[in-house]
């Protein structure tokens, strides 16, 4: 109960009401987890995430890099939760599995800031999960 509570506030912060962004899409309960959930105004620069869940709002072409540290798609995207807004970046499958309007949970990832803006990721150790 308390999970669709919580659904409902981050879709309605995000301008949808409490309709689901893309009618017919199932966005059941996520498998528990017992991290504790980080929202967006509490987030610290150069600091790890344990657990945040937020709201796809916009997500960016992606594009290949090829460095001494990553080879692959990257795209750039932005989500919120019921407390704010923050960048998202999306390494390889991620690219193809995050949509406009799905709900994603990224655990053990990680914060930096990029000029003004806070950014989050799941990173190489973390994971990006589609909750749905």
């Amino acid at each position: 109960m308390y999970d669709e509570q919580r659904r409902i506030a981050i879709l309605r912060e995000a301008g949808f009401g409490s309709k689901d962004p893309i009618p017919g899409r199932d966005y059941s309960e996520a498998p528990p987890t017992t991290t504790p959930r980080t929202r967006v105004d509490s987030l610290v620069a150069e600091r790890p995430i344990g657990r945040i869940e937020m709201v796809v709002l916009r997500r960016y072409p992606q594009r290949m890099v090829s460095s001494e540290n990553w080879n692959g798609y990257v795209a750039a995207a932005c989500g919120r939760d019921e407390t704010g807004i923050v960048g998202l970046v999306l390494w390889g499958d991620e690219v193809e599995q995050v949509k406009v309007g799905d709900i994603v949970r990224i655990e053990s990832g990680w914060c930096r800031r990029k000029g003004s803006q806070m950014v989050v990721s799941s990173g190489r150790n973390g994971r990006l999960t589609v909750i749905g």
